[in-house]
């Protein structure tokens, strides 16, 4: 049975829609735990009524990022992850950290990659004007929102749409494939060649809501 450690900063929706598809298909998964960078992230009371471990590293408490990242990734190995879930988790990490779990660090973005990458992807979508939005799920690497793609998702962007309902529409997205490709890893099914991520055995890994 693979563990799971998933970082957050707020709320985690992304980890509570993981955490319950899990819950309804039965996986053989255990959530290891969950940890924030702050005390205040509402996802850590949803963790504790789900019995899954909840801690806090304070970013505050760390001069340096590279000192964050340190405890950070002591606190993850003690815990055993095989795969570490970033939901919302709003800190660069430093190389040092992203090459300690090379290959079983995934994220994922709201924008169909490699567009958008980076923060307010939602009003740097509606100013380009584009017709289809959409969220990427991702093995992190070291450039930023430019690691291998695992699945992605798309959305109409609709006459009318500001940030916010674009942004609910992506989410609901969000909370469809970010399981998905969890599920995929802990069943060994991806390989990472080159900068594509080939699922084995195939099956579509774009899908259009």
């Amino acid at each position: 049975m693979l563990s799971i450690v998933t970082l957050i900063s707020g709320r985690g929706s992304n980890f509570e829609a993981i955490v319950k598809t899990a819950q309804k298909e039965r996986w053989p998964v255990k959530f290891a735990g969950v940890i924030a960078n702050h005390s205040a992230a509402k996802g850590l009371e949803f963790a504790r009524l789900q019995g899954i471990p909840a801690f806090v590293v304070e970013h505050k408490e760390h001069a340096a990022r590279e000192s964050f990242d340190k405890a950070l990734i002591e606190k993850i190995d003690e815990l055993g992850a095989d795969l570490v879930v970033l939901a919302g988790f709003m800190r660069i990490l430093t190389p040092g950290f992203i090459r300690h779990f090379e290959g079983r660090l995934i994220n994922i973005h709201p924008a169909l990659l490699p567009a958008f990458p980076g923060l307010h992807t939602h009003e740097r979508a509606l100013e380009a004007g584009v017709q289809v939005h959409g969220a990427t799920v991702h093995f992190v690497t070291e450039g930023v929102d430019e690691g291998p793609i695992i699945c992605q998702a798309s959305v109409p962007v609709r006459e009318g749409d500001d940030a916010d309902t674009l942004a609910a529409r992506v989410l609901v997205a969000e909370h469809q494939i970010y399981p998905r490709a969890v599920k995929w890893f802990l069943d060994g099914r991806l390989r990472i060649e080159g900068n594509q991520v080939k699922l084995q055995p195939p099956e579509p890994q774009f899908f259009k809501l």
